[in-house]
């Protein structure tokens, strides 16, 4: 017997009735306004052995009844009354995505029809998921980027369970491409390192003899073909075991999980055809001229290739930290070989361009090491060119977009992230908003016919903490020991403020643009250095805590290396 690592699954908050229609005689479809993962608790009286059926639901059909279509039907919840005065209940084993509740078989206290019917005394929609404690905050002047931040959070908090899901309702299942690639994105808002730990554990149980991951762990259903076996997935056996490290300077996670990495790495070797992999769903859900499944704006070969490169440079590092020399050597030399073989397979030397010039065709190798130092700047201009080209269209899926968010922001090309994310006219956060969407949905516009309530596809959030805000830590650094203060004034904003959990204490920021005067306010814990980034031009003057300093430059911008401690910084 161990003990839990992580949070118990709680009643985190609940919702009120935002108001109730009555779309055929006697059903009544209860809305709460906001969709997310949990349970109904009803408040009921009638006469005993009348039942009531409970039918929870995302969003409405045509005839604005609960529709299940897209979520697992069919679903609801029965209640048999005692009959002994006012009776209070809710389910105790279960969970469901939901805003709506359909009430069969009662009617609202106070309505005027069947009197034989049970009366509904109050309804409330309670939103349970993992209790762990929240880490972070964000806002900004730009009201769209905090309803953005609003809608992933929802999405986040939903599918924070025993396991991270992708969806509260059809699946609830943990698939693991989302676990690292919104790793971020999680560990900014909530203290993940028990779920994380635990997750861990998940994938050495889940991994087969041979070396090989699943897609999902634990493996609670076995899928086929690419749901089953797809590179991008399996290789959260390496990079979540690096995050943790990254995040809380964990050796033992790395100590413990190394087995399991070196065999899923050699798995991999084993299905490459001269360092090159080519099965798996690819950049899953990507915005194409076809329906959203499968890859197709980039080949599968790309994304399951960088993703293997990835893993074995990760491998490496973390071979360094274990001290095995022989593995860091072998392991070095297995990168180079897949990095010559990918480059040799997809890289245009002409143009500067990978394989199809999609999104994440050009940004993934941008942003896991591929691309030489020779061709960066190139890449890179090609990528921004592109997305300019395409009126800041947004196509990169599942894989993609975190990659392509990292390399923008790398790269110092923030405004293109905030244009592409800045509007509601093309399939994306925005548009999801403009259609009703209260959390992320799984498709870039909102179907209706796949899940509106998923983890996957929220990575911008990562930049908001990182970006906007400012708030990261240096690539040399563990633990966030070194911090990298880097606030990114775009576009039409002119402030924004985060705050940070570190396992130092608290790290904040809140900056303000007036005119030519940038005021950035930071809390740095104790224990801790922070450099930090200030936007400047050549004839800025900087004041540290309202003192005239000469600060070092380096990329445009004034670098400031401090302690712990409460500043004040302006440029003017």
């Amino acid at each position: 017997m161990t003990s839990d690592l992580d949070h118990p699954v709680a009643i985190m908050d609940s919702f009120s009735i935002v108001k109730i229609n009555e779309p055929k005689s006697m059903v009544f479809v209860y809305d709460f306004g906001q969709n997310a993962s949990g349970i109904p608790e009803i408040k009921i009286k009638g006469h005993r052995g009348q039942t009531v059926k409970l039918i929870p639901s995302e969003i409405l059909n045509k005839d604005n009844m609960a529709n299940q279509v897209a979520t697992g039907e069919p679903y609801y919840l029965s209640y048999t009354l005692k009959g002994d005065s006012i009776e209070t209940w809710h389910p105790r084993f279960t969970y469901y995505g939901l805003r709506y509740i359909q009430v069969d078989g009662a009617k609202p206290a106070g309505h005027a029809g069947s009197s034989s019917l049970p009366e509904v005394v109050s309804l409330k929609f309670l939103h349970t998921r993992n209790s762990s404690l929240t880490n972070g905050s964000f806002s900004c002047s730009n009201e769209l980027f905090n309803r953005i931040y609003t809608l992933i959070n929802w999405a986040i908090k939903s599918n924070l369970q025993s396991v991270v899901t992708d969806c509260p309702h059809r699946e609830k299942l943990s698939w693991l491409e989302q676990d690292y690639l919104m790793g971020a994105s999680i560990h900014y808002n909530f203290d993940n390192y028990g779920l994380y730990r635990k997750l861990i554990n998940d994938l050495i149980d889940a991994q087969t003899p041979e070396g090989f991951i699943p897609d999902i762990a634990p493996e609670y259903v076995r899928f086929e073909d690419g749901f089953l076996d797809s590179p991008e997935w399996g290789s959260a056996g390496v990079i979540i075991p690096w995050l943790l490290y990254s995040w809380y300077h964990d050796e033992d996670v790395v100590q413990k999980a190394y087995p399991m990495m070196k065999k899923y790495v050699q798995y991999l070797q084993t299905k490459s055809d001269q360092q090159i992999l080519s099965y798996g769903l690819g950049d899953w859900f990507d915005y194409g001229p076809g329906s959203p499944g499968e890859a197709q704006l980039t080949p599968k070969a790309l994304t399951a290739t960088a993703i293997y490169y990835y893993d074995v440079v990760l491998l490496s590092k973390m071979a360094a930290i274990l001290n095995q020399k022989t593995d860091v050597v072998k392991y070095g030399i297995q990168a180079k070989a897949i990095k010559t073989a990918f480059n040799a397979k997809f890289f245009n030397k002409n143009n500067a361009v990978y394989s199809t010039g999609s999104e994440t065709a050009m940004a993934m190798p941008l942003s896991v090491g591929l691309v030489d130092s020779l061709s960066r700047s190139a890449v890179l201009k090609n990528l921004c060119d592109s997305i300019i080209s395409h009126n800041y269209k947004l196509t990169a899926g599942d894989i993609g977009f975190h990659f392509l968010v990292d390399a923008l922001d790398k790269g110092g090309k923030s405004e293109i992230i905030y244009k592409m994310n800045n509007r509601d006219d093309v399939p994306g956060y925005g548009y999801q908003l403009k259609k009703g969407a209260t959390a992320l949905t799984e498709s870039w516009p909102a179907l209706q016919e796949v899940s509106n309530n998923h983890l996957m596809l929220g990575h911008v959030m990562e930049w908001f903490y990182s970006g906007l805000a400012g708030i990261d830590q240096e690539s040399n650094s563990v633990g966030f020991k070194t911090l990298r203060i880097r606030p990114q004034p775009v576009g039409d904003i002119n402030s924004a403020s985060g705050s940070f959990h570190s396992p130092y204490g608290w790290v904040k920021t809140s900056w303000k643009k007036d005119g030519n005067k940038f005021t950035l306010l930071v809390t740095i814990p104790v224990n801790v250095t922070a450099n930090v980034y200030l936007p400047v031009v050549k004839s800025s003057k900087v004041y540290e805590n309202k003192k005239l300093i000469k600060p070092d430059h380096i990329n445009g911008a004034a670098l400031i290396k401090c302690g712990s401690g409460n500043y004040i910084f302006e440029v003017r």
